[in-house]
């Protein structure tokens, strides 16, 4: 058994997401692509594979009879076109289930593999961001062995892989991620950084963690990276780390942002994303972590769906 999904927003993000949903879904199919413009190479990839589309952006959606059937959809959009979409679909199927890739965060934020159980029910979840994808299941490693006092990571991502709606989100990119630090990763204060990589040929998504936690074994702090850096990689597979972890005791206190000084130990993890390369090029992995996210999350929730269908 399948639920059918929609994809709002045939971009780079949409295109690839539907791409995934048709190649890996298990619990999952393809029920519609919708955008605004009719000439889009998405919408017209969609065609071409045998997907419904529809070029007039959610009401067309809304008022199709395709959306009848629709259980979950993806919003692939931007951060203010979110918060007007999801009005819309509420208003129409209060029972339906949105999956937000943009940093709008209506809903709780979800990275799966740190808090999705808990989150299974949600009527709207928020994918975080790329950035916050790749580093909050770090943080959240290293703070199940030790008491997080600040974590600050920096997403470097290649400019080619950047679009429109990335670079319009910069600020919600950055008080996005920063926010989930704290509130799912566990740390006191958090801090996110994103850089745009202009060299070409363009470089893989890089990003580098530092986390200054409370004194404890490092080998536990190490085993606990690499758990969650296998679990990641699961579903994302170029997910990897770039080197060793690195640890630095702070034996003099020093000032953590918001809050006062303190001692303990400073871990640096330094990660790399290669892209899977389903639509968009392998350097793209901020985007393929996006989208590999957000699919491993619908995933869940249309299992748990099914399941009380089948127990109904």
């Amino acid at each position: 058994m399948t639920l059918k999904v929609a994809i709002i927003g045939p971009g780079n993000i949409g295109t690839d997401l539907m791409i995934k949903v048709m190649r890996h879904g298990q619990h999952l199919e393809m029920g519609a692509l919708v955008g605004i413009d009719p000439a889009s190479d998405g919408l017209a990839r969609a065609v071409r594979l045998g997907v419904p589309t529809i070029a007039t952006g959610v009401e067309g959606l809304i008022a199709s009879p395709l959306f009848e059937d629709i259980d979950i959809v993806f919003d692939a959009t931007s951060a203010s076109a979110h918060v007007r979409n999801d009005a819309l679909l509420r208003k129409a199927r209060a029972d339906i289930r949105v999956v937000d890739l943009t940093p709008a965060a209506i809903g709780p934020y979800c990275v799966p593999t740190v808090n999705l159980d808990a989150n299974l029910s949600a009527p709207n979840v928020n994918m975080v961001t790329c950035g916050g994808q790749a580093t909050i299941p770090i943080v959240a490693s290293v703070a199940s062995v030790a008491k997080v006092h600040y974590a600050e990571i920096v997403a470097s991502i290649a400019s080619r892989s950047a679009g429109p709606g990335t670079r319009a989100n910069i600020d919600e990119f950055t008080e996005t991620t920063s926010r989930a630090i704290e509130t799912v990763g566990g740390a006191a204060v958090g801090k996110a950084i994103i850089v745009l990589n202009p060299a070409d040929p363009p470089l893989l998504m890089r990003d580098t963690v530092y986390v200054l936690s409370e004194a404890v074994d490092t080998a536990r702090v190490e085993a606990a990276v690499h758990e969650m850096v296998e679990r990641v990689a699961a579903y994302v597979p170029g997910y990897r780390l770039k080197q060793a972890v690195q640890f630095e005791a702070i034996t003099v206190p020093v000032n953590v942002p918001g809050g006062g000084p303190t001692t303990g130990l400073k871990t640096s993890i330094f990660l790399e994303v290669e892209g899977a390369a389903h639509y968009l090029p392998a350097y793209a992995g901020n985007l393929d972590i996006m989208t590999s996210a957000a699919l491993a999350t619908a995933e869940r929730i249309a299992a748990a769906v099914l399941a009380t269908r089948v127990g109904a």
